[in-house]
């Protein structure tokens, strides 16, 4: 996961509830986000955040490598499911993909299976000890297509228009500089390529988990509304999770036979 220094305890724990998720409104409308006055920060807030907001959200503490064990702790098979979030992703044999906020590995080496060796997966976290904690599982497993890379808070240090796609499992909502990230993903994207989120559902308030820490559907849609995405498909098969699917937009393609301006 993305990191900080701030004490790992401080972070997203299971079975915690917060308090009743606040009313967010619908999302399609577009919107344009000043850089001068994108985030706002209040000196009340849920202790579980940050105390920044983004379009109405705000942001959630992160996890620091310290509570790295709780990222491989067995429930996560079953609270979960990622061999039904694998399926849904669709990724062929030969695709670059990126796992945005890797932690140790646990998506990524699922990945690397199913991009297979002609394939390959970035790895990207912010912390040089969550890289060297996935490189060490990565060589437990004997993955070999797996790449490690370290990010920034604003920037995940992608190439642009290398990628089928990217993922973000349970990370999204603990961006510090959300907007700036996006737009960096998308960049990275190949044309057509997609962008998955996996948040816990804002919507339901039986997933017990902290609000902080969740997202609804509606909310994901207005963050992203400001990218050069378009919304592909929301797919609810996890017992607690969206599976939240943007693809990049097509850009405009010039006839050969149109006059030039």
């Amino acid at each position: 996961m993305r990191a900080h220094t701030r004490l790992a305890f401080q972070v997203l724990l299971p079975c915690l509830f917060g308090s009743l998720p606040a009313a967010i409104p619908a999302a399609e409308e577009k919107l344009k986000v000043n850089a001068d006055t994108r985030y706002e920060y209040r000196q009340q807030h849920d202790p579980n955040g940050i105390g920044k907001f983004y379009l109405g959200r705000e942001i959630a503490h992160v996890m620091g490598h310290q509570a790295a064990d709780w990222l491989e702790r067995p429930e996560r098979e079953d609270e979960e499911k990622p061999e039904l979030l694998l399926k849904a992703l669709k990724l062929k044999p030969g695709d670059a993909v990126a796992d945005i906020g890797a932690g140790t590995g646990y998506y990524s080496w699922r990945m690397a299976k199913a991009v297979g060796e002609s394939g390959l997966v970035y790895a990207v976290d912010i912390q040089q000890e969550m890289l060297e904690l996935l490189a060490k599982k990565m060589a437990e497993r004997k993955i070999t297509n797996v790449k490690g890379v370290l990010g920034t808070i604003t920037d995940p240090k992608l190439k642009s228009n290398s990628l089928d796609l990217v993922l973000m499992v349970d990370v999204y909502h603990e961006f510090d500089h959300p907007y700036e990230m996006l737009q960096a993903i998308c960049q990275a994207l190949k044309p057509d390529g997609r962008v998955v989120f996996v948040e816990f559902r804002a919507e339901d308030p039986k997933v017990p988990i902290k609000e902080v820490h969740k997202m609804s559907e509606a909310q994901v849609r207005k963050e992203m509304s400001v990218q050069a995405v378009e919304w592909a498909e929301t797919i609810e098969t996890l017992p607690w999770q969206h599976i939240i699917i943007f693809k990049k937009k097509a850009q405009p393609t010039r006839s050969v036979n149109s006059p030039k301006l």
